[in-house]
């Protein structure tokens, strides 16, 4: 699979500087992250939200995870983890699991938890397991103009980690 068409045309239309890295197979944001050496907290992680019919696209820091109660807050209703098999024909273009945060080029709201917002560069999955886009916070925001709220909880470091 390659980086999706429609994300890179995007990225050169906005004429936002970015690049390309190519890692290991890694398929958990936290094993992405450190196959690009780039903490966590740089790492910008998909996570897909069903509310009613409704398909909401999550963004969060790797070393974050999603809480319900505070997307509910932000959305203003209820909302679920999303499952694959119902938002995998969205994607058509990526591996499932690698989804780019750009829920702009797929119809797609799009949030973004307030952590990442304090990032200079974020870096994120490009539509594969193998490729990742860096790229600044303010080119991203200025391009997907996500809403900002807070969506998440930092996860605590394993032991002996």
């Amino acid at each position: 699979m390659e980086i999706p068409k429609r994300l890179i045309d995007c990225l050169n239309e906005n004429k936002v500087q970015y690049q390309i890295l190519h890692h290991p197979e890694a398929v958990t944001a936290q094993r992405i992250a450190q196959a690009e050496h780039v903490k966590g907290r740089h790492h910008a992680k998909v996570v897909m939200i069903k509310s009613g019919e409704q398909h909401l696209m999550m963004v969060l820091p790797a070393d974050h995870q999603i809480d319900l109660e505070k997307v509910e807050k932000a959305i203003g209703k209820p909302g679920s983890l999303d499952q694959e098999r119902e938002f995998k024909a969205l994607f058509s273009d990526c591996a499932i699991g690698a989804m780019p945060p750009f829920g702009n080029l797929y119809g797609l709201p799009t949030y973004v938890d307030k952590h990442l917002t304090e990032q200079d560069y974020i870096v994120f999955e490009a539509g594969t397991h193998t490729d990742a886009i860096k790229m600044s916070y303010r080119d991203y925001e200025k391009i997907v103009k996500p809403k900002v709220q807070e969506l998440a909880i930092k996860l605590q470091p394993m032991k002996g980690a």
